[in-house]
């Protein structure tokens, strides 16, 4: 039996991460072990672990980080007790693999403790680049150090091999929140009304916006012209989920809470709204608008065009249903009135991002792996240049 542990730190790879979680779980081969840390343990975030244990989630251990400051030290600080936790809870577990996803410093830090326990680690989401934030380098310097390697595209894929992985444990399967809106059984706009107690009149936008770290901006100068943008569509009705744990987040909150504040009847703010939820909102709204991912892998799949402004995810595949912007008003509210043209874009063009049962796919290269058996020790990959 293989103890795959995974590790979670944000609701948004949690989300990204259950089919995974589900198939490992019913799977005999598989022993489950969840270990969660980062935001599901902060209420300021929606502290996402009791939504799990809810759903039946099992929770082998809880990694308290204290994220009371969003400065770089305060982040700094936080990370090194998190691995000093998480160095024990894999003493503790003995898990065979970690399987990680993403790029954010929670998940650099479980994979840092990974390697010096020598536990290979199965990374998704690597060779992708958002330049606007350090999660850039976090998740190159994530794949480096892990042993099997699950990209969202081609393109990926050979960025991945470019950093030196051995092409034979880097596989494309496709983005899991693709297969997320494929299998999910989404919510009707009555039932999101009943479920979070709002009126959701169209037109509606659906807001995510977190700090773009490597910004010379300050997270309020960056959010504060989206404010504004916001204040020349009278109509329509924004909800807002709110900002992740980077530096200067809580301060966009409290931007948030305060522009919501000024105008009660057309917005809403959460915490978090969980993937069913946040997904079933998505394919109600006429527009996306922000900087998170969702607004360029999902968003497109459900022909929903979306906003993207700034800089922290430049460099990311984007379909031609994302609309990018800069941080001035007039280009954001120009972008907006561009998104809201349309109820639906009509690109027939495939989506970069669409794979086939990713998540049956990661298990099956994982168990695959295990009969082949692992060496922990890898060997630099050097790509043929033809300058």
């Amino acid at each position: 039996m293989i103890k795959l542990c995974v590790v979670t730190g944000n609701r948004a790879e949690y989300g990204l991460l259950k089919p995974v979680l589900d198939r490992v779980g019913q799977d005999p081969d598989f022993k489950l072990q969840i270990i969660v840390t980062g935001s599901h343990l902060d209420t300021r975030y929606g502290h996402g672990c009791v939504d799990m244990e809810n759903n039946g989630i099992t929770i082998d251990e809880k990694i308290e980080m204290n994220l009371a400051s969003d400065t770089s030290l305060g982040i700094c600080k936080s990370m090194g007790l998190e691995m000093i936790s998480l160095s024990e809870a894999y003493q503790r577990l003995k898990p065979d693999m970690v399987l990680l996803l993403g790029d954010r410093y929670e998940i650099f830090a479980a994979a840092s403790a990974a390697v010096i326990c020598n536990i290979p680690i199965a990374h998704i989401h690597g060779g992708e680049i958002t330049r606007g934030a350090y999660d850039d380098s976090l998740r190159h310097a994530i794949s480096k150090m892990s042993y099997l390697h699950f990209t969202s595209t081609m393109e990926y894929r050979k960025r991945v091999i470019q950093l030196g992985e051995a092409p034979d444990r880097v596989y494309w399967v496709g983005a899991l929140g693709i297969e997320n809106i494929k299998t999910m059984k989404l919510l009707t706009r009555q039932e999101l009304e009943e479920k979070l107690r709002i009126s959701l009149i169209p037109p509606i936008a659906l807001v995510t916006f977190h700090p773009a770290t490597l910004e010379q901006e300050s997270p309020s100068e960056q959010f504060k012209p989206l404010e504004d943008a916001l204040l020349h569509f009278p109509n329509l009705f924004v909800v807002f989920t709110k900002s992740n744990s980077d530096n200067g987040g809580n301060r966009i909150n409290e931007m948030i809470n305060a522009y919501a504040s000024r105008n009660p009847d057309m917005s809403a703010v959460f915490p978090s709204l969980g993937s069913l939820n946040y997904l079933s909102l998505m394919n109600c709204c006429q527009a996306v608008i922000g900087n998170s991912s969702s607004g360029i892998l999902e968003a497109p799949f459900f022909k929903v065009p979306s906003v993207n402004i700034g800089n922290r995810q430049a460099g990311r595949i984007a379909p031609a249903s994302v609309i990018s912007c800069g941080y001035s008003v007039n280009e954001i509210v120009t972008a907006i009135q561009k998104a809201l043209s349309f109820e639906r874009y009509q690109e027939e063009a495939p989506n970069p991002y669409e794979g086939m049962e990713t998540s049956k796919q990661i298990v099956s290269v994982i168990k695959q792996t295990f009969k082949k058996g692992i060496q922990l020790e890898k060997h630099f990959y050097d790509v043929e240049w033809r300058l």
